[in-house]
């Protein structure tokens, strides 16, 4: 299963994407019966908010966002015009700020980044299951 959906960068927008994203989570679980964890559905809400936040901050243009989920992940996919591909900066607990990827590369089972020839596509990956036990699936 997977959703496409195109962001403008007006106010609401990442709360927009947010909500989609739920959406498809939740179609997940009603249509195809794919067991999402609470973990999985605040941590895929945390991705979509930092990246596309960070797509909108510093990229110029339209943002995209793919949704794509199987048995055992979901992948949050953000594509924007920038070509610069983002690194995590150093951890530094005086920073206010600029944490947004290095949250990202620590809730996510994967994460990388693709150039395009507009651009550059960058994929994260959540895992479904809650390996931690803590909370139930709601399917």
């Amino acid at each position: 299963m997977r959703a496409g959906y195109a962001l403008d960068g007006d106010d609401g927008c990442i709360a927009d994407a947010r909500h989609h994203a739920l959406g498809f989570l939740d179609r997940a679980c009603t249509d195809h019966r794919l067991p999402v964890s609470e973990r999985a559905r605040d941590l895929t809400q945390l991705v979509v908010s930092e990246l596309v936040t960070n797509a909108l901050k510093y990229a110029p243009g339209p943002v995209l966002m793919e949704l794509r989920i199987n048995a055992l992940a979901v992948d949050v996919v953000v594509w924007d015009s920038d070509p610069i591909v983002p690194a995590a900066r150093a951890a530094d607990p005086g920073r206010i700020g600029q944490h947004g990827l290095e949250i990202v590369k620590a809730v996510t089972e994967d994460l990388f980044t693709e150039r395009e020839p507009v651009g550059k596509r960058i994929t994260a990956r959540i895992a479904l299951s809650d390996t931690r036990g803590s909370r139930t699936a709601r399917c």
